[in-house]
């Protein structure tokens, strides 16, 4: 299901998701109209703006908590115009299994917009790389995050944005040995536990970014 204001980049989703297979059930304007329709049918997947009417500010947002919270099962793909820390933090903070926040210009690259669907679809995590680096920059002298080295950072920013060690060492042209030493150094560093899910590292990095 899709809900975006915006007639011409609604219906141009709604195009570009039949013509890769997806089934669209629903495409509405508002945050009201896809609470209603989901109560009818519940998709797989979720596909919502932030700011839509009447108020153009978080009604996206909280109808995406509000489905997180009475149909966890359902993914959700959170849709800005901007970077918007807070409203990241607020739809990442709990849980980011089915979850992803991109900015409205990756959907015009549409290989990265279906990759981002499959890996919310698959049970994990989405995150714009732009959302990553803005949440990873930090200037105060105590950060944890300045004892890591460049390649951590870079290692770091691509794990948040969700993906597997596999895709880290593609991404980065780095072996994959190399992917799962820099990680361990990075939980190190940041004094994380372990977790051996992938699903729940990434949350572990995320709530370290947004304490």
């Amino acid at each position: 299901m899709l809900a975006e204001d915006s007639t011409l980049l609604r219906e141009g989703l709604v195009r570009l998701l039949s013509e890769e297979g997806h089934e669209v059930l629903a495409a509405v304007g508002d945050a009201v109209a896809l609470l209603r329709e989901i109560e009818l049918v519940r998709p797989d997947m979720v596909v919502v703006d932030i700011r839509m009417p009447p108020t153009h500010t978080d009604e996206g947002l909280r109808a995406a908590l509000e489905i997180r919270r009475r149909w966890p099962g359902v993914g959700v793909l959170v849709l800005s115009q901007h970077i918007e820390r807070n409203y990241a933090a607020q739809l990442l903070t709990s849980n980011v299994e089915r979850v992803g926040y991109l900015l409205k210009d990756r959907v015009a690259q549409v290989e990265e917009f279906l990759d981002a669907l499959e890996r919310i679809e698959a049970g994990g995590a989405a995150l714009d790389p732009e959302v990553v680096r803005q949440l990873v920059i930090r200037t105060t002298h105590s950060d944890p995050l300045a004892r890591l080295t460049p390649r951590e950072r870079s290692v770091l920013e691509t794990l948040a944005q969700g993906h597997t060690n596999a895709a880290i060492s593609e991404k980065l042209h780095i072996s994959l040995s190399t992917v799962e030493k820099h990680l361990n150094m990075i939980f190190d560093k940041l004094e994380l536990v372990h977790a051996g899910g992938y699903n729940r590292r990434i949350l572990a990095v995320l709530r370290y970014l947004e304490s």
